[in-house]
């Protein structure tokens, strides 16, 4: 996500035991750095030791706390293993974590007795035999940006956020700024090694590709936008894009290789004067504008952009918001670049009341635009609640007056609250809807809403400030973003607990199919042949077929 601070196997199924014969082949030889040593016992931190209390305070979302009854501390695939198998083997409930960044309670569970922390899995590599950029689970974001474009000159199309671990992110599909330019980071994914439990109840390795046929591509595809906590746990990634000259052996050829230069510019709307009909206006604009330069030939494919609506502040006292920024970012070596930047940001403020300013154009290198948008991105920390939808049609002006109501409202506990739209389409929506299980592919722009917040005591008034918010944004469909003309549906790295209570979600519409519309079966079968016993379990993960 990006917020500029204020500041097919298909019908059918195999039985687990046929499933563990057809995965044998599968299993992941010893890596070159699995060295006799590292086969040691990962790790265990317990209640006690003094690195506990950061450990369980160490996800993203203040709002939890973990308090198992151990971390294991992971750096090898082989401890992962052997941790898992002493979990399986006492009965206990497994959670694992990368970056920390998923904003609902999943590690913190009090049904999580044990949590598997793989921040020091962090390795990002080319491997030669497999023609593909290796990188571990625990790697995060600009450490993988960094040592992708200094070491080869290429990248991956994943978020903004500095410190999100690429465990979850991948698996979620991921998305960012150069996604509209190259897709989805999980649609470069060739390769991925997954830790299993078996039917017997024996933890394993398995590496499963884009090459591979029956179960074990089904594995691969699942980790494609399945989301994460749901058939394994991954401890490797290998990436080498679908276009890739085939037989090539240059590493700098088997990714997208980003911009040289990126324009950046910004219009800035003054809370002051934006009435309600310009507000309107302002949202209308920008999304008209998606719906008509979203498509993969476009000349703004290169574009990445957003518009944060903020809300008002709840003291008198805090530094001022405006009502909301428009943030643009383009490929910079378009020789016409500039012009199509300027045009964009004329766009969106045009025919807006308030004073809209449009701000000077920069140029940065790449790397440094990249570093400067995670500066933005991670600024607010803190106590928090998100929700996200699909758009395939920008909002309507009764959506638009829901905001606005409720970002200029006052008397709320929060800090800080927000509501954007993030530049979708582009070469994402050129993939088959059933390529991969990242199935949300013809929406045009993605939105974020979240909430802010440091007090404990103001928990309860905040979620519910941002549930009510939501569901009146989505009221004309049972509070939710139900996937039909307009919307498609939520995105599963922002997962949302709320779409499966049924005090929000009144829509008739199960959770899974906003995040997985009709991809879901098919994960299920996925689930029943590589997590048979539901080992790998958390509120919205994908059931078993006949499971509960």
């Amino acid at each position: 996500m990006t917020v500029p601070s204020r500041r097919r196997f298909v019908a059918g199924s195999l039985t687990a035991g046929a499933a563990a014969g057809l995965t044998a082949a599968g299993v992941a030889p010893a890596a070159a750095q699995d060295t006799p040593a590292s086969v040691r016992e990962a790790a265990t931190v317990t209640p006690g030791d003094p690195r506990y209390a950061e450990l369980s305070t160490r996800g993203s979302n203040k709002r939890f706390t973990a308090r198992p009854e151990a971390f294991r501390l992971t750096a090898t695939t082989a401890e992962v293993v052997a941790a898992v198998d002493d979990a399986v083997r006492a009965g206990k409930r497994i959670a694992v974590r990368s970056g920390g960044h998923c904003f609902e309670n999943v590690v913190g569970d009090p049904a999580v007795r044990v949590v598997l922390d793989l921040a020091a899995m962090d390795a990002v590599t080319y491997d030669p035999r497999r023609r593909a950029f290796m990188v571990e689970a625990g790697a995060r974001l600009m450490d993988v940006y960094r040592k992708l474009y200094y070491g080869w000159g290429v990248t991956l199309p994943g978020g903004a956020s500095a410190t999100v671990g690429l465990g979850g992110h991948v698996t979620g599909g991921g998305y960012g700024a150069l996604s509209r330019a190259f897709g989805l980071a999980a649609d470069h994914l060739y390769a991925v090694e997954v830790v299993v439990v078996d039917a017997r109840g024996h933890a394993r390795a398995v590496v499963a590709t884009r090459d591979d046929q029956g179960p074990l591509r089904e594995l691969w595809w699942a980790h494609t936008g399945g989301g994460g906590g749901n058939f394994g746990i991954v401890t490797r990634y290998w990436f080498r894009s679908p276009g890739a000259p085939r037989g090539c052996d240059e590493p700098s050829r088997l990714l997208p290789r980003p911009p040289g230069t990126v324009l950046s510019g910004m219009v800035y709307v003054p809370r002051e004067g934006l009435d309600r009909a310009s507000f309107r206006r302002l949202v209308r604009n920008h999304g008209l504008w998606h719906e008509r330069n979203s498509d993969a030939g476009s000349p703004y494919a290169g574009l990445f952009g957003g518009l944060v609506m903020y809300g008002r502040p709840a003291s008198p006292d805090a530094e001022p918001t405006p009502a909301a920024v428009s943030f643009a970012h383009m490929d910079g070596t378009r020789p016409d670049a500039e012009r199509l930047l300027r045009a964009y940001a004329e766009a969106v403020a045009d025919g807006v009341g308030g004073s809209p300013q449009i701000s000077e154009i920069t140029a940065q290198p790449w790397l440094t635009a990249t570093q400067d948008l995670a500066a933005s991105q991670d600024y607010e920390v803190g106590r928090q609640k998100i929700k996200s939808a699909y758009l395939r049609r920008g909002w309507r002006e009764d959506q638009a007056d829901v905001l606005y109501t409720y970002l200029n409202s006052t008397g709320h506990r929060h800090d800080a609250a927000s509501v954007s739209l993030q530049s979708f389409g582009g070469r994402v929506n050129t993939v088959p809807e059933h390529a991969t299980a990242s199935t949300h592919r013809d929406s045009v722009l993605k939105a974020l809403f979240m909430n802010t917040w440091q007090d404990p005591d103001a928990d309860g008034e905040s979620v519910d400030w941002l549930r009510r918010l939501y569901r009146d944004v989505y009221g004309a469909t049972g509070g939710v973003p139900v996937p039909g003309r307009d919307s498609d549906g939520c995105y599963i790295n922002y997962p949302d607990v709320d779409t499966a209570d049924a005090r929000w979600n009144t829509s008739g519409v199960p959770w899974h199919r906003l995040y997985y519309k009709d991809a879901y079966p098919r994960l299920q079968r996925v689930k029943a042949l590589w997590d048979p016993r539901d080992v790998f379990r958390h509120t919205l993960s994908v059931r078993p077929p006949h499971g509960r």
